[in-house]
């Protein structure tokens, strides 16, 4: 085998909460993050260190993207799968880079992404011979909202939902990072029991998409962080509110199918009253 091995993961942005499908639809989009790999397997026998993976990144917010693998989303997800499977952090020396094109925090799904991008470089690191469905746990278990990673996950148009967990699950997924890391960034096998990730949290179907409907993207000059673009959602619906929706989004993911598309329709039925009345002020 020729050292260093080398390794490309390329993860989709996604758009979610179409229309009047908040926290249900998502749709993979032509741009793409990318992860290369430079993976010395000659020296995975001995111990691995922090300095022994360098992380490298270029692209959206490569002012602001910490570089640390303890404190990078890409790398801190994938050191979480990891200890989720009794491994001590990375196995091998390796240089990492990221070439990220997806605008932060502008509605195109860049933390999903990376959430994505993080459960596959834990899954090549470890070799764990993940399937995608027990990837989508890990995903769930850090990104909580299935819309986005879904999407990026499995690509294509996706209808999809989480199931409710019960207390010892709810436990496990709000176990933080740092709680399975020592002050090094190193998984802490035994000290903290590593998360014992629930099977089978997230589900989803694919749906159809008319080959006649092409995206176009409005990137916005400012960002609006998930936790806020959520904090603004009242606590309680009004039942109409709920019904408006719920009868638009059974049509909605037909009249995306058809060939071809009837405009009129897809307007009317792209209408919402459950999340973007109450964000149009951010």
């Amino acid at each position: 085998m020729n050292y260093p091995r080398k390794i490309e993961i390329t993860v989709p942005c996604s758009s979610s909460n179409i229309g009047p499908g908040f926290d249900v639809l998502g749709v993979t989009l032509k741009l793409y993050l990318s992860v290369k790999l430079e993976i010395n397997e000659k020296e995975s026998n001995k111990k691995i260190y922090n300095d022994d993976v360098v992380l490298t990144y270029s692209g959206e917010g490569s002012d602001t993207i910490p570089l640390k693998i303890e404190k990078n989303l890409i790398t801190k997800t994938a050191l979480y799968v990891l200890a989720c499977n009794n491994i001590s952090g990375f196995t091998s020396p390796m240089n990492i880079h990221v070439l990220n094109p997806i605008p932060l925090g502008r509605g195109l799904g860049s933390s999903g992404a990376a959430v994505v991008a993080g459960v596959l470089l834990g899954d090549i690191v470890g070799n764990l011979g993940l399937t995608k469905n027990r990837m989508l746990d890990y995903c769930l278990m850090i990104e909580h909202h299935p819309d986005n990673v879904t999407a990026a996950l499995m690509g294509g148009f996706i209808a999809s939902y989480s199931k409710e967990l019960g207390q010892t699950d709810t436990e496990a997924k709000v176990i933080p990072h740092s709680e399975t890391l020592d002050e090094n960034g190193n998984s802490v096998i035994g000290e903290v029991p590593a998360p014992d990730v629930p099977t089978g949290i997230g589900n989803y179907i694919k749906l159809n998409w008319s080959e006649d409907i092409k995206a176009i993207t409005i990137i916005p000059q400012f960002e609006v962080a998930t936790a806020t673009a959520r904090s603004v959602l009242p606590d309680k619906y009004d039942k109409e509110d709920v019904v408006f929706n719920l009868q638009r989004l059974a049509v909605l993911t037909m009249a995306l199918s058809h060939s071809p598309p009837n405009p009129d329709l897809i307007y009317h039925v792209m209408q919402d009253k459950i999340h973007q009345p109450y964000r149009k002020h951010l």
